[in-house]
Parts: structure tokens; C-alpha cells; sequence
């Protein structure tokens, strides 16, 4: 009997498809679901997903590679933990990811799951780009390497070697550096953090990348990290206590939050914009963090914060959760969920798509250029936006 045979074969019989799932949390009419939003198939829905989960268990449906592809398009963004009114909702995204793991297990998988598992094996990263290259991000900035400061900076797999991302670390490297916090940086040691390995369903691979951290923060002796990235934030936050590893672990919006309160970083003045915020999945119905990075949008003086009408817990997800924004499932169509976010945020005017995660600038970036509105309305983090109001840099 395989894990999710013995884990969830008695439950995952209780969804009927009653559909909840699909809906944001006003019930509107309109999807919720990163999949179902971009193929409008029941398939694509956590219902209908868990439906064909349940039958390929019950050996009513062989495996196949379209059967891959729905399974792998759940970006787990939880937005059907929100709306599942049943009493196993908690288990819907643990169930897809369960399946992802049978087909780990198997040797079954999509090629560009193959590659991005294969490359953070092999180099430590998902784009398969040496680790030499790993602290490029940080050149010309005087960051220390971690000695025992009261911070472990954590910059991420995406922050490292994303080109768009890396202006983000960089931003909030600079926002600690003026506000004289104390941190280092493990620049080319540093490793994948394993949230989106899991969210594939590599349980080895995860415990493996949460092993070598956990070594190596203890024997660093770090107790405190901050993270750029939601996803890292996650796992560090709420798996690796699994493997021993218990620190203690904060977004950097939520310490931008408490610098700005306590007078240590100044709240700058900008001219008159308008702002909305995109939540991550990783940082909002992951871990209910929905104020810190609104605190800091609304501590500059001259920001209108406009909010989305899908937003908070209710927010649609930019698609980009459980490594889609290298595999891409959910891409090729003006109905991707990147896309439809981008429109969203035109509607409310905004000058400024405002994100806090690495991977939803990469997505919302290039969702806004394709829909052809990058001369209307900028994709930047809060970490950006703060800091070229401060001119730091």
C-alpha cells in the first residue's frame, strides 16, 4: 500500500464535487482556482482533481501523462482550503501533493518536473545554474557573510539568480543595511530551502535540503532569519521543526513592519500613487500574514492603497505556487491566472502592482508586459518601492 493509499484512501472519498471549491470568499461568480481559471475544465478543479486522484488509486484510470499534467497544475495555492466547507479541507492540497509523490515514487513525471527536480539536486538551485554564481545578487553591496549577527539573511533560489528578483534582494539587503540591522548572508553555500520540492511531491529531496540547512544554520548558530520569499518563509517556518530544525523565522515585510514602528527605518514620502497589493499564497492562506506588507505600503506618505476586489484570503493566486513559475502548466492564454491578475489590478487604476514574493514579481512582471499594459501600470516589490522612495540605492 503506497502513502496516499494508506493516508487518504478513507477520506478523499468524501468530496461529492460540490463545487465551493472553485469560488473566491464573497461566492462570486467568478473562479478562484489558478487551473480551473486557465482551463475551465472540472478536471482542472480540486474536485474534479481529487475525483481522478481517487479513480487512478482505485486502478479505474491508468496513469497518463494528461493525468500528470492535471495533478501537477494544482499550484497550491489553498484556495479550496478556504472554501471546502467538509471536515477534511485541511487535507485537500496534502492529498494532490500525496499524489505527486506516488508519481515521484514511480518515476512518472512531467519532463519539466523531471528538470526542476533533477536540477536542484544536482546544483542546489532549480535553474540548474552553478553555485559560483549563487552571490552574484549582492555585488557591490557591503553585506557580510553570516558570523553570528542577529539575522540570517536568507535570500532564496529565485532572489539569487532571477535576474527581476534579484533586484528585490538587493532593495531589501539595503532597507536592513540603512537601518542598521545586524545580518550576514551565506552567498554561494546557500541551498535550496525545499518548499517547492515538497509542493512536487520529493519528500526525499525535502528532507535531504532540510537536513544540510538545518546543519548548517546550527553550526553557524543562527537563531533568527529573515526571508525574502514566502515559500522559504514556509518551510523553514512550519516543516523544518519537523526535521529539528526549529528557528525563529520572519518575511522581510514583517521586519520592515516593526522597524517602521519603532522609528528605526523611516517611513519615506512619495509623490501621489496608487497602490494594490497582490497576496502571496505562501505568506497569506498559508500563514495568515495579510497586514505587515499593507502596514509598510501604508506607512509612505502619498501611497493610495487600492484594494483588488479578490484580495487577503480571497486572492487569486499569480500561479506561479509548486514550482509552475519554471514548469509552467498554467501559462499560454490570456486566461493564465498571472493575466487575469494584471487586469485586475488596471481595473483599480493602479500605478503600482505591489508584490512581496520573488516569484510573483517574475509572474505578474511578464503577465502585465504580455497584456500590453507595462506603459500603465509597474509590477514592484514593497522592498523596491521603499527603497527607491528612501533613494537608498
Amino acid at each position: 500500500m503506497t502513502f496516499m493509499e494508506y493516508k487518504y484512501k478513507d477520506i478523499i472519498h468524501r468530496c461529492f464535487r460540490c463545487g465551493y471549491c472553485k469560488f473566491p470568499t464573497d461566492w462570486g461568480t467568478v473562479t478562484n482556482c489558478p487551473s480551473y481559471a486557465r482551463y475551465r475544465m472540472e478536471s482542472y478543479s480540486a474536485g474534479g482533481r481529487l475525483w481522478l486522484i481517487r479513480a487512478w488509486l482505485n486502478n479505474e484510470l491508468q496513469w497518463s501523462e494528461n493525468l500528470a499534467k492535471i495533478v501537477y497544475s494544482c499550484v497550491s495555492c489553498k484556495n479550496c482550503v478556504e472554501k471546502c466547507p467538509l471536515s477534511f479541507s485541511d487535507d485537500i492540497v496534502n492529498m494532490v501533493v500525496a499524489a505527486k509523490t506516488q508519481m515521484v515514487e514511480m518515476g512518472t513525471l512531467p519532463k519539466p518536473v523531471k528538470t526542476f527536480l533533477q536540477n536542484v539536486q544536482l546544483y542546489g538551485n532549480p535553474y540548474g545554474i552553478s553555485a559560483k554564481k549563487r552571490a552574484n545578487w549582492m555585488e557591490g553591496l557591503e553585506i557580510q557573510p553570516y558570523q553570528g549577527q542577529e539575522y540570517l539573511y536568507y535570500v532564496g533560489c529565485e532572489g539569487s539568480f532571477d535576474s527581476r528578483a534579484q533586484s528585490a534582494a538587493r532593495a531589501t539587503a539595503r532597507l536592513l543595511l540603512k537601518s542598521g540591522v545586524s545580518f550576514g548572508v551565506l552567498g554561494g553555500d546557500e541551498i535550496s530551502d525545499g518548499n517547492e520540492v515538497e509542493m512536487l511531491g520529493e519528500d526525499g529531496l525535502l528532507e535531504e535540503l532540510a537536513l544540510k540547512n538545518i546543519q548548517q544554520f546550527s553550526d553557524l548558530g543562527v537563531k533568527n532569519i529573515i526571508t525574502l520569499s514566502p515559500h522559504s518563509y514556509n518551510v523553514f517556518k512550519n516543516r523544518y521543526p519537523d526535521f529539528d530544525g526549529r528557528f525563529n523565522v520572519f518575511h522581510y515585510t514583517q521586519i520592515l513592519s516593526e522597524l517602521i514602528k519603532t522609528g528605526k527605518l523611516s517611513a519615506p514620502e512619495t509623490p501621489e500613487m496608487r497602490i494594490t497589493f497582490h497576496d502571496p499564497c505562501f505568506l497569506g492562506r498559508w500563514n495568515q500574514e495579510y497586514n505587515a506588507p499593507r502596514k509598510v505600503l501604508g506607512a509612505m506618505k502619498g501611497v493610495d492603497l487600492a484594494e483588488m476586489e479578490r484580495n487577503k484570503k480571497g486572492a487569486l493566486c499569480c500561479g506561479g505556487g509548486a514550482g509552475n513559475f519554471l514548469t509552467d502548466f498554467l501559462g499560454g492564454s490570456d486566461e493564465s491566472p498571472a493575466r487575469i491578475r494584471a487586469r485586475e489590478a488596471h481595473d483599480v487604476k493602479a500605478d503600482i502592482l505591489a508584490v512581496a514574493c520573488p516569484n510573483c514579481l517574475t509572474m505578474l512582471e511578464d503577465a502585465v508586459k504580455v497584456e500590453g499594459l507595462e506603459d500603465e501600470i509597474k509590477v514592484m516589490d514593497i522592498s523596491e518601492i521603499f527603497c527607491q522612495a528612501l533613494l537608498c540605492g
